[in-house]
């Protein structure tokens, strides 16, 4: 039986993907849910998954745009990848049922030739000196009592991952390497359709938003402090290690309740104000930046807010994400101090009217009550639209911004200061 495998619809508004990558040889046999190819939308890059096992026929090359719901390849269902391990069984039954007579022979061979077993033991070893094995490998050779014939023998074939592999090792000799010292060459790849979108959506902020970025500096003992006392209980309870990401994430969102134009958004002639705050953290993954949306973050804690960055980033990373979690979000949060960026200005993902930059955490000397203290210090950057946002909402967010972060016992109040409260000011 011959099923076809067809394009899935990523989205509502998308109508063309572009065949990004096999992940399989055509004509090789796969098994039922097996990912055998990359399709990229101009939103996100998603698998296609073999929904029966059979042998694969490629119905399109790579770098191919294809329309949503055509067929990409088809699977022939006739042929079944456990075929030829399916007869191993026997042959292992009746090599059992003679092995002991074959042990007796051997062993009475062996008895009368056992210099010549030595000969060989070394010459296969000699043989296989040049084979690179890894601590982690011979490890797991040792406690398995498996030799190294015994992994070369068992592997079936070489495919060409194997071969790609292979070619991508560095030369270990200089004089070896097929690139020269002065070289002139140049590589050329086709840019992703993720790619190519997003590169037109910068140059559209540039030339659609009266963009202004705005700067603070953010003494971040409070928050290490927290994080080194209450991370192996953390750990224990949650399952995952507590970031900073989750703080200024919730923090972001408590500074909205008293700039509430930081959240909003320009719809033609109206201004869109959201009573939700659903922030997009920008992912690197292999195919490019990503942007998961995390839902109502005002109302969620420090934890939850952490849980999910770390499931949806798992999921970009692998490829498993959904157009709609990629879409939807209000304001956006970017950290280039993970790659050791100092400063920077973010650009706006449209149609949000801002954006912030997190960045490196380096100590500086800073003047504390007169005296100077060396203090983890972050410089944290605030672009927004100037069309919708003022400046003196932009500047009062970082600063509010600023101090949950310096007194993060203040997010347990949606960033109102506890004396206050307590004093009904």
């Amino acid at each position: 039986m011959i099923i076809e495998v067809k394009v899935p619809t990523p989205g509502e508004s998308i109508t063309e993907v572009e065949l990004g990558k096999w992940l399989v040889e055509d004509g090789s046999v796969v098994d039922k849910d097996d990912e055998i190819a990359e399709i990229e939308s101009d939103k996100a890059t998603l698998t296609l998954v073999a929904e029966e096992a059979g042998k694969v026929s490629f119905k399109a090359e790579e770098g191919d745009t294809i329309e949503v719901g055509a067929v990409a390849c088809t699977i022939d269902t006739s042929e079944k990848p456990e075929e030829s391990s399916k007869k191993e069984p026997d042959s292992d039954k009746t090599e059992k049922d003679e092995s002991p007579k074959k042990e007796k022979q051997e062993d009475k061979k062996d008895e009368a030739k056992p210099k010549e077993s030595k000969s060989e033991t070394k010459q296969s070893s000699e043989d296989q000196s040049h084979v690179k094995t890894t601590s982690v490998a011979k490890k797991m050779m040792e406690e398995n009592n498996l030799s190294l014939d015994d992994v070369l023998n068992g592997l079936k074939r070489i495919s060409k991952k194997e071969v790609e592999a292979v070619m991508e090792l560095p030369a270990e000799d200089d004089h070896a390497s097929p690139k020269k010292k002065f070289s002139r060459e140049e590589e050329r790849s086709k840019m992703s359709s993720l790619r190519r979108k997003l590169s037109e959506r910068l140059v559209a902020v540039k030339n659609d938003t009266a963009m202004l970025t705005t700067f603070n500096e953010v003494d971040m003992s409070r928050i290490m402090e927290l994080r080194k006392k209450h991370q192996n209980r953390f750990i224990e309870k949650h399952g995952f290690k507590l970031g900073f990401m989750g703080f200024f994430t919730k923090a972001a969102a408590a500074a909205m309740n008293f700039h509430p134009s930081v959240n909003s958004m320009i719809d033609g002639k109206e201004i869109v104000s959201p009573q939700f705050v659903d922030v997009g953290i920008a992912v690197q993954t292999p195919k490019g930046l990503m942007v998961p949306i995390i839902r109502n973050t005002e109302s969620k804690s420090v934890p939850e807010i952490e849980k999910d960055l770390r499931d949806l980033a798992e999921k970009a990373r692998n490829k498993k994400i959904s157009v709609e979690e990629l879409t939807g979000g209000t304001f956006t949060i970017t950290n280039g101090g993970t790659f050791g960026s100092l400063l920077s200005t973010p650009i706006i993902n449209p149609p949000q009217s801002a954006i912030l930059g997190m960045h490196n955490i380096v100590e500086r000397p800073v003047a504390i009550n007169g005296k100077v203290e060396i203090r983890p210090m972050m410089y944290v950057a605030l672009s927004y639209d100037h069309r919708i946002i003022d400046g003196k909402d932009s500047v009062g967010f970082l600063v509010r911004l600023k101090e949950l972060i310096e007194n993060p016992e203040r997010l347990l109040n949606d960033g109102a200061n506890p004396e206050e409260l307590l004093l009904n000011l």
